[in-house]
Order: C-alpha cells, then structure tokens, then sequence
C-alpha cells in the first residue's frame, strides 16, 4: 500500500490548506479521505443523463443527497451554485467548475472555455474551484493558458485548485485512448507541473496497450498502473473518477484499489445519482465502507 500525502506535505498557502482541511476533516468520514459529487454532466453530456432517474434533474434533491450522503463536496456550475447552493451553503462544501463545454462538437480540438471566476467562487463561499484541463489536444495553448489564470487567481484569493486532466484528441486517441494508463499517467504529472493542488483523473486501464509508447506496452496490474499515476502526481492530491456508469462490483473494486495506491479520494457522480434515492446511497455507504480503510495518518 502507496502512503498517502498529507496536506503537511502539499505546499500550499495558508488559505487554500485551511479551505482543504475542512474539506478533508470536517465533512465527510472526517479522516482525511474524500467523497465528491460531481454534478456538471446537464452542460457536459445534455439532459439525456437525467433520463435513468429523472429525480436527478433538479439541483436542490442532488445538493441534498450530497448532504445526506456524507459527501466531503459536490462540484457544480456557476448557474446552479447561484440558484441552488444557498440553501445549503456550509452545510456541503462547493467546489465551483469555473469552465466546461457541451458534448456536441467533437473533441479533435478539445477546449472547455471558462465562464465562471475564483472571485465567483469566494463570493459563493465555495471551499474549491475546479478546472477542465485537456491534456493532448490540439488546443492546448488556449487551455494552458486559461489554467494559467485561473491558478493565479486561485493562488491571490487561497483558494485550493482541483484540475479535471482529462486526454483529449486525436493524437490521445493515436497513442492508446483517453483511458490507456499512458495517457492517464502523463494527464496526472501535467496537471502536477501546471500547479494544480488536487488532481482528478479516471482509473487507468494498463491493458490498452496498442499504439502506446514502448514503456506502456509491458504488463501492470490495475493497482501498479494507479501507484504509478499517484507517483507521477508527486506533491498534488488525487482523486479518483467513477467514470462511465459500471457494475458495481467492479466499480468498488477499482475504488479500493485506487485508494490502496494511495489516492486521496473518489469522486463519483452518474454511478451515484443514475438509481433510485435508496439505491444510491446504499453505494455511498459501500464506498464510505471503502475510505474508512484507508485513513490519512
């Protein structure tokens, strides 16, 4: 089992560890690990994925799940934390996705424009802000760019900035697919490199091995793959992505897996909110179950 960072070990300013201890240590399982609700797929997949439960359209039953869920967060647009997070505000803590992009042009030239501020996030009283980084796209110097700013203004205002670092584009897709652990690997170091101070990546998949470059294409197990991409993090904390909607045992497995490598927390979103109220929570209480075994000391 891979140690796991400490915010003693990150460093960070005085504000942004202050707003990420009480993330890591007053909500949640309160030990360090962390359970996020990610709630931007109405602008980046469209209303379709309100369809399995159409309970999940409204903003206001998603914010409360994450409360009577025991979330350490939930991540949201600005238009939703503006209509909807008041009524819960300190209760959960925000992290505000201050860019995104729909899903309806293709992502040769992935790019997910900003449209919201760290100002915006500070005036919301949210305890993070979260960022879209398209690793490998063709558009990369716009979106380096962005981030660049962003991170400035994260670093004024003490605000802890998590990097969605997501491959993207036809040289990704040339070289493995967005999920190989050779893209998933180098999306966790760029983001490392860029400034990020918590990172979120997808559970890389080590047997994605065609087109990858020669390191890549030797054998590792799913949790060898994770280790790695932790590593490659070095100073920056890591989460984990449910990713596509999954059975569950796999789902839990590569959780505990991702956890046992030493990554921070897990964030899941369609796999929680895509089943009846009961049904979803009994998930939480699974993956809960999960992190209560891998306290940060």
């Amino acid at each position: 089992m891979t140690t796991r960072l400490r915010l003693s070990q990150c460093g960070l300013s005085g504000g942004k560890r202050a707003r990420l201890h009480r993330i890591l240590y007053q909500h949640g399982l309160r030990n360090g690990t962390a359970l996020f609700l990610p709630y931007d797929q109405g602008l980046e997949h469209g209303p379709r994925d309100f369809f399995a439960d159409p309970a999940a359209a409204d903003p206001k039953y998603i914010i409360k799940l994450a409360l009577e869920g025991g979330f350490n967060g939930i991540a949201i647009q600005i238009g939703l934390a503006e209509k909807f997070y008041w009524d819960y505000a300190g209760e959960v803590p925000l992290i505000l996705k201050l860019n995104g992009k729909t899903d309806i042009p293709p992502d040769r030239r992935a790019l997910s424009p900003l449209h919201a501020s760290v100002e915006d996030a500070v005036r919301l009283g949210a305890d993070a802000v979260g960022y879209t980084l398209y690793v490998g796209s063709p558009a990369q110097d716009v979106d380096c760019a962005q981030l660049h700013e962003v991170r400035r203004d994260a670093q004024r205002f003490g605000m802890p900035l998590i990097v969605w670092a997501y491959p993207r584009g036809e040289a990704i897709e040339d070289k493995g697919g967005k999920d190989s652990f050779y893209a998933v690997h180098y999306a966790a170091r760029v983001a490392s490199e860029l400034g990020a101070d918590v990172v979120k990546v997808n559970f890389p998949r080590p047997e994605k091995r065609a087109s990858v470059p020669a390191p890549y294409t030797a054998t590792f197990s799913g949790q060898e793959a994770m280790e790695a991409v932790v590593r490659a993090a070095n100073r920056t904390l890591v989460l984990v992505s449910g990713g596509s909607k999954a059975g569950d045992d796999a789902m839990l497995a590569k959780a505990h897996e991702s956890m046992a490598a030493g990554a921070t927390g897990l964030i899941f979103g369609r796999n929680i909110w895509q089943r009846e109220h009961d049904a979803s929570l009994r998930l939480v209480e699974q993956l809960r179950d999960i992190l209560a075994k891998f306290p940060t000391t």
